[in-house]
């Protein structure tokens, strides 16, 4: 597509997209009508050429568009994309020229006019924006401005932007401007190069194909509101402070309650590694317990009972549990509790307590307390609290520049969902070993190997560049941290499939007996071979799930 900008200052809005070129979209010429304004040296260095027509004494508006549209005869334009230049523009420019947007800095209908901001905070509103319009007739017969049909033409897109105590006019329109302007205006011409954008001028109506709603819609409009100022961050030459949406109504440690209210509050990484705790244990209907050390798991275990539960996924790998998350999917006991402050912990996160347990976990002053159990009143019919649904739907990551958006990995496999490729069945507790190792894979980082005996964790390889080295690391593990249980007879579980036989030899020498991993690798037969020759199960999912973040 291309473009004819007109501008009568700096032209910052036409810089930008044709900085950003939005859907391929260029400019092929931008006219001021200011010989001095500096958009024309900022088009020249961009290449782009100018024409300047000022407006001379006495001359009409009509007299002076008709010779602003003779000197954009010569050029092939598409879109007229206007940034603070003749705001009031009549038809006999509009009825000629393409269709015309404007970008005006303001949520209209409201605070139409020259100053948007000034409006805006004199009104005391708490979000303001800017909003990309066609352009339409504002005039008369005689070409005398009428007030009511400014900035009144059919809205393209808008953008909010918040009102901050303590703003003045000149902060709010720079905020206006960067955080508003330059992403509204290269979306609308994005969406018009892009042929989502259908303008009736007769009707003065504008349909946005792209904008229609959907899991993943053309642009996302999102806020959040600040529940605290964190220490610091990752590390402590960052600031960080925590954001809420109070629209999610599962359990999270966003909105949990802090017990012991002495102790030292949450910092960012308690918190990313809180998450990534009560994300695992939502996994499992059974007594569950999890410990995690930089967001990914030291040990998990399901039980009969809470404590048991916990002991097994501690013993995974004592060592690495220290200074960890503990997060319990059942109302904390004090058994549990007394297992707990048995080493160091940061964090420890339940849907509920026992006074019992609470007395124990407030022995440790630096032992955060969280309860996740109160978001919508969920008690089960024994009248234990529980964590309930999962009801976010999405998860995001920021980029540096914007951000990915994707469905949250809530696969649950059964054991109809495993195709078993290799001569020797698995057992009943072998299948139930692999679904358990499955969930809990799920949640650690890749390229990621889990051990599992029963429903509990030996041996976790996790984050290595290559799935070999995936398999020793927990092999590694299950052999020299592991408490009162090893690799021997147990199940591997493989978060994408295995490129090589060399994954499979590694985890025979370490005593591994079945195996579920996706497939659908090349190799393929060259595993399944691999697992016969040393008499394995392996069964294949079918489906991945990498953990990258």
């Amino acid at each position: 597509m291309k473009l004819a900008g007109m501008a009568s200052n700096r032209g910052r809005n036409l810089v930008n997209v044709a900085d950003r070129a939005p859907g391929g979209a260029s400019f092929s010429v931008i006219l001021t009508n200011d010989a001095d304004a500096p958009v024309l040296e900022q088009a020249a260095d961009r290449g782009i050429p100018t024409e300047t027509v000022p407006r001379e004494d006495g001359e009409s508006r009509r007299d002076h568009e008709r010779r602003v549209l003779d000197a954009l005869a010569d050029y092939d334009f598409d879109l007229v994309c206007l940034d603070g230049y003749m705001r009031i523009l009549s038809d006999t420019f509009l009825e000629v020229a393409p269709t015309t947007l404007n970008v005006h800095p303001s949520l209209l209908p409201s605070f139409p006019g020259m100053d948007a901001w000034g409006d805006a905070l004199e009104a005391g509103v708490s979000v303001s924006g800017c909003t990309v319009h066609v352009v339409t007739d504002a005039t008369d017969d005689d070409g005398n401005v009428l007030e009511e049909r400014v900035d009144a033409g059919p809205i393209v897109t808008q953008e909010p932007i918040p009102v901050y105590e303590g703003d003045d006019a000149d902060a709010l329109a720079d905020r206006v401007l960067y955080e508003g302007e330059f992403r509204a205006y290269p979306r609308a011409v994005k969406w018009f190069a892009d042929g989502n954008v259908a303008v009736d001028a007769d009707a003065e109506t504008v349909t946005v194909e792209a904008d229609e709603a959907g899991t993943f819609p053309a642009r996302r409009v999102t806020s959040g509101d600040r529940a605290a100022d964190l220490r610091y961050g990752e590390n402590p030459h960052q600031d960080a402070a925590l954001y809420a949406d109070y629209a999610v109504s599962e359990a999270s440690v966003v909105h949990a309650d802090q017990l012991n209210e002495g102790a030292k509050a949450l910092s960012y990484n308690n918190y990313n590694d809180a998450d990534g705790a009560l994300n695992l244990i939502k996994e499992f209907d059974e007594p569950a317990a999890a410990v995690i050390k930089h967001t990914n798991p030291a040990g998990c275990a399901t039980a009969d009972s809470l404590a048991d539960a916990y002991d097994r996924a501690l013993r995974t790998d004592p060592m690495s549990a220290f200074g960890g998350i503990v997060a319990l999917n059942r109302t904390c006991d004090e058994a549990t509790a007394e297992q707990i402050v048995d080493s160091f912990k940061e964090v420890v996160v339940a849907p509920d307590y026992t006074d019992d347990a609470l007395e124990v976990l407030f022995t440790k002053d630096n032992l955060r307390v969280l309860d996740v159990g109160h978001a919508d009143g969920r008690t089960g019919e024994s009248g234990r609290s529980e964590l309930g649904e999962r009801t976010a739907a999405l998860t995001e990551k920021p980029l540096v520049g914007g951000r990915l958006v994707q469905e949250r990995d809530l696969q649950t496999l059964t054991a109809d969902d495993l195709d078993v490729v290799t001569e020797r069945e698995p057992t009943d507790a072998q299948v139930e070993s692999m679904l358990f190792g499955w969930h809990t894979l799920k949640h650690v980082k890749s390229n990621g190997i889990l051990f599992a005996q029963g429903t509990e964790t030996v041996g976790i390889g996790m984050g290595q560049v290559s799935r070999v080295d995936a398999v020793r690391l927990a092999a590694m593990k299950a052999e020299e941290h592991a408490e009162g249980k090893d690799a021997e007879g147990a199940v591997m579980a493989s978060d994408a499939f295995f490129p090589f036989p060399d994954g499979i030899e590694h985890a025979a020498e370490a005593g591994i007996e079945a195996v579920i991993q996706p497939g659908g690798s090349q190799n393929d037969d060259a595993v399944i071979e691999a697992a016969d020759d040393h008499g394995m199960a392996m069964a294949f999912t079918g489906t991945r799930s990498f953990r990258h973040d």
